[in-house]
């Protein structure tokens, strides 16, 4: 299991979606999310379909984060054309977490895929 850090605080499960088939479903079909997913060499992603609005953190290859939106259902994000990968959460998450642009993200325990 792997795990979501900030400044040495676990804040969520991490799922990571590596395949394109898991990439391109994301989040879809879900009623609601606790945790993060990763989608690594991500630079945009959309909400068509989805039942919840999400965060969206476009990171660096560091884990950096370099912007964060909030999308509800049936949009298409603007793409980050510097991001190396995405997380996202449910909306809200980032707030209540309080990641924000700058910060420095981290991942800790075993990223398997999902």
């Amino acid at each position: 299991m792997a795990w979501l850090v900030h400044e040495g605080t676990v804040l969520a499960t991490l799922e990571r979606a590596d395949s394109v088939a898991k990439r391109t479903k994301g989040l879809l079909g879900r009623e609601a999310f606790e945790g993060a997913l990763l989608l690594e060499k991500t630079r945009s992603v959309h909400t068509i379909g989805m039942k919840f609005a999400m965060d969206v953190a476009y990171c660096d290859k560091d884990l950096q984060v370099r912007r964060i939106v909030t999308l509800p259902p049936h949009r298409i994000a603007r793409p980050d054309l510097g991001a190396d990968c995405v997380i996202e959460a449910e909306a809200g998450r980032f707030a209540h977490w309080n990641v924000q642009v700058g910060d420095q993200l981290e991942i800790r325990g075993e990223l398997h895929d999902e």
